[in-house]
């Protein structure tokens, strides 16, 4: 005889011994559960004062019985044996409701993270009769592509459609044929994002922005968005951000499309990250995490994998708190005077010891790189820094001014570690050119510190390329957003020109716009437009004298003049 799972403590040999019985009963046809296994279940469950659960196969066969608490059934593991991108579990999670609520959220959750065939709940009246049954089972959604749970009710459990595992299948086999071609858009993880902002002129505009770049942010992360919510408030709730209701609103959407993952377009405190996730099941994530999370994902070199962990133990550290009594269990050590150290307290002096270790080691590394850059200053060959938003198109210059092969790919944060390629052009004017990481409005500061050692570099730079892209509504603001970081990173000294990326889709007048109010050399990287302008005007900066210098900035000023027709006065 197969073992129940969960805890039987308290329980009478007769009863252990009649709940061992129910392995031996069986389900026919169709039917999501037969009358007769809800009627059984339902006695037993009223006897013994607890939930009770099966698990029944597609045979028709109880698989599992589960005993739970009076208001909660605790699911075991159930692994990933036969789950995949079309399919589902083959199981179907029968229980009962002693306090007769139907369906709840963890049921439906369970539903479509476990990806079980059906969910139903029996209500149990105070005679242990079996009275209304609620079921639901998950639906595709062509449209929206993803998938939903659908709930229905019957008012007793005979009631329950007769053909019940049969629309199960049916939607099972929707769900092949939607997906079946496409199986990574349902393998990756669903998030809700969340956005926040204080009401005022232009709120609605900032919000949307935002939010599209936490959007960007998020596929960049290979997570698949199923919904965007923004809420407009006149303060925000100090204590859950959204307000307690909001979030208990939130997790309901989330639990109706399915996401996994909550992403707040802002950073949390420690208490707000608590308070939200005592709320909702749903992993919670904020905006700097995100992009953490990012870098720990594209930092290939040694130095960029050190300090993406440095910036996200420094974050996680004052987070680190407790999240069940597990957690606050005694481990004393030989020798140790009292109860010893909480499994808390060996977490966080963990991670202030391995935060001293990474340190250490970047600082060993920036001295490597140190008498690297000497070595360079000695040869007397300048250097060229490109830098800006990300995303803007900084190594796709890179390859094009120098025929290199640096990954460059339509995603934020494509590159992370800095990548240096000499050049020499047609003047026989010869340097070295290094692409920078990308550069986001409110960079999170524990990365912009972490990053000092490998933007170390720029502070060596004879000149910067301020990469922009042209084809971007918000390109004035985040050229303002990556000046900040310059001055913060005490650069803004260093001579720089201004590169409008992508005006191959860009209107015309919008790139003269540009071109006028930054004086910047307008490119196509991409198709290679506008590259013989911007080496003359990166010759002129660093190769000649100061006066030859002013001369061809003010030739190059009138130059734009004359091409759009207007006169343009030269800067002091």
């Amino acid at each position: 005889m197969r073992e129940l799972e969960g805890s039987t403590t308290g329980l009478k040999a007769s009863q252990l011994k009649r709940l061992e019985a129910t392995y031996r009963r069986r389900v026919k046809g169709d039917e999501v559960v037969s009358p007769e296994l809800a009627r059984h279940l339902a006695e037993l469950s009223h006897e013994i004062g607890r939930q009770i659960g099966v698990l029944i196969a597609r045979n028709g066969e109880v698989d599992r019985v589960i005993i739970g608490e009076p208001a909660r059934l605790y699911l075991p593991d159930l692994g990933r044996a036969r789950v995949g991108v079309q399919r589902l579990r083959g199981l179907r999670l029968v229980r009962t409701e002693l306090r007769q609520l139907g369906l709840t959220r963890e049921d439906l959750a369970d539903l479509s993270k476990l990806r079980l065939d059906a969910v139903v709940a029996v209500d149990v009246d105070g005679q242990g009769t079996p009275r209304a049954a609620h079921w639901a089972h998950l639906l595709p959604d062509s449209v929206k592509r993803t998938v939903s749970p659908l709930s229905e009710s019957a008012p007793t459990v005979f009631a329950l459609p007769p053909d019940a595992m049969a629309q199960v299948v049916a939607a099972e086999a929707e769900m092949s044929r939607l997906f079946g071609s496409d199986a990574r858009e349902i393998v990756r993880a669903s998030a809700l994002l969340v956005g926040v902002f204080p009401a005022g002129r232009g709120a609605k505009t900032r919000a949307e922005e935002s939010m599209a770049e936490l959007e960007e942010l998020a596929r960049t992360a290979e997570l698949r968005v199923v919904d965007r919510i923004i809420q407009i408030r006149r303060e925000l709730d100090p204590r859950t951000v959204v307000g307690k209701g909001k979030v208990e609103e939130l997790a309901l959407r989330a639990l109706e499309l399915g996401a996994e993952v909550m992403i707040l377009d802002r950073d949390l405190t420690p208490s707000q990250l608590r308070a939200i996730t005592d709320t909702t099941d749903l992993k919670v994530l904020d905006r700097t995490q995100l992009i953490l999370d990012i870098f720990a994902r594209r930092a290939k070199s040694s130095d960029g994998k050190l300090q993406v962990e440095l910036a996200q133990l420094k974050y996680t550290l004052p987070r680190l708190a407790d999240k069940s009594t597990a957690m606050s269990r005694l481990t004393g050590g030989i020798g140790g005077q009292g109860p010893g150290e909480t499994k808390l307290e060996v977490h966080r002096r963990r991670a202030r010891d391995r935060i001293h270790r990474l340190e250490e080691e970047i600082r060993r590394l920036s001295v490597q790189r140190g008498v690297r850059r000497a070595q360079r200053r000695a040869s007397k060959i300048p250097m060229v820094s490109i830098v800006g938003y990300t995303n803007a198109g900084k190594s796709t210059l890179l390859n094009a001014l120098t025929n290199a092969n640096v990954l460059a790919e339509d995603k934020l944060f494509a590159t992370l570690d800095p990548t240096s390629r000499r050049v020499r052009f047609p003047s026989e004017h010869e340097l070295v050119l290094t692409d920078t990481v990308g550069f986001i409005r409110d960079l999170p500061q524990d990365l912009v510190n972490a990053f000092k050692a490998t933007l170390e570099e720029l502070e060596e730079s004879d000149l910067i390329l301020h990469v922009v892209d042209a084809a971007d509504r918000s390109a004035l603001e985040k050229m303002e957003a990556v000046e900040k970081i310059l001055g913060d990173l005490h650069v803004a000294e260093i001579p720089r020109i201004v590169v409008l990326n992508k005006i191959d889709a860009t209107p015309r007048i919008l790139v003269s716009a540009l071109r006028r109010r930054t004086a910047g050399v307008a490119v196509s990287a991409a198709q290679r437009i506008g590259l013989e302008r911007l080496v003359d005007r990166i010759v002129e900066t660093v190769f000649f004298q100061e006066e030859d210098r002013r001369r061809a900035h003010a030739a190059y000023l009138r130059s734009i003049a004359e091409e759009d027709g207007e006169e343009l006065a030269p800067p002091p």
